[in-house]
């Protein structure tokens, strides 16, 4: 049976993925939510959301085959999170989060050409993101309680953030890649795990379908998981 490293965006706390974790546990599978923390001068970004992760895990001590899961901007972080925790990693999926882009500053990936200079006209000028306000995630996120602690814990970021290369980790993946879409902002990532040959599924929901329908989504993780490791016992 394999444990679950769910692994919050940068940009947001562990909270995300609370419900789904317990979730996950009613169907008799371990997760863990790593806290991706980090303090000024600890060195750059993804090395400390990378190492906090890491730390997480092996404290957990998982003691089957162990699945990461990233949401969002931590999709950015599965290639260094998988080298930093070895060859235990079964699995990696993606859960509407951005692709790898390994050499690359999260700004120049954040869309095409006219929205990363606006994006950077925007942060040049003091600007920080997520600067989401609770009337932005009506849509996605109906209920009150979820998003106001959503939006109470966001974890705005910026210029250097967004400016910080992530590395390149060769071989990645060594492991197979799953892809679960939720909006239409990540249908180019779903189809290029789609165009890789990697499973993909897909639900016509919002970008935080974790804290709306948890059990639903720890139904398609065990989906997504089954798929891609064919042979599996994890559909619970």
């Amino acid at each position: 049976m394999p444990t679950f490293a769910l692994i919050h965006s940068p940009l947001v706390s562990p909270f995300t993925w609370a419900s789904t974790a317990a979730a996950l546990a009613a169907r008799g599978h371990a997760a863990v939510v790593p806290d991706l923390r980090d303090a000024p001068g600890g060195g750059p970004y993804w090395q400390q959301h990378t190492a906090a992760a890491a730390q997480a895990i092996t404290k957990a001590q998982p003691a089957g085959p162990l699945v990461l899961v990233a949401h969002s901007g931590a999709g950015a972080l599965l290639p260094s999170i998988g080298q930093a925790v070895g060859a235990r990693v079964s699995a990696y999926l993606f859960v509407d989060a951005g692709w790898p882009a390994g050499g690359l500053s999260r700004l120049q990936s954040f869309g095409g050409p006219v929205e990363v200079e606006s994006f950077r006209a925007f942060l040049a000028g003091g600007g920080r993101f997520p600067n989401w306000t609770s009337a932005d995630l009506a849509s996605s996120l109906p209920a009150a309680a979820p998003r106001k602690q959503l939006v109470a814990e966001l974890r705005p970021r910026g210029q250097d953030y967004w400016d910080e290369a992530l590395p390149l980790v060769a071989g990645w993946p060594a492991a197979p890649v799953g892809y679960l879409r939720f909006s239409e902002t990540y249908t180019p990532d779903a189809a290029r795990a789609a165009a890789h040959g990697w499973p993909v599924r897909g639900r016509e929901a919002g970008h935080f379908e974790m804290l709306v329908n948890p059990d639903m989504v720890a139904g398609e993780l065990l989906a997504l998981w089954a798929a891609a490791m064919p042979g599996s016992d994890a559909h619970g």
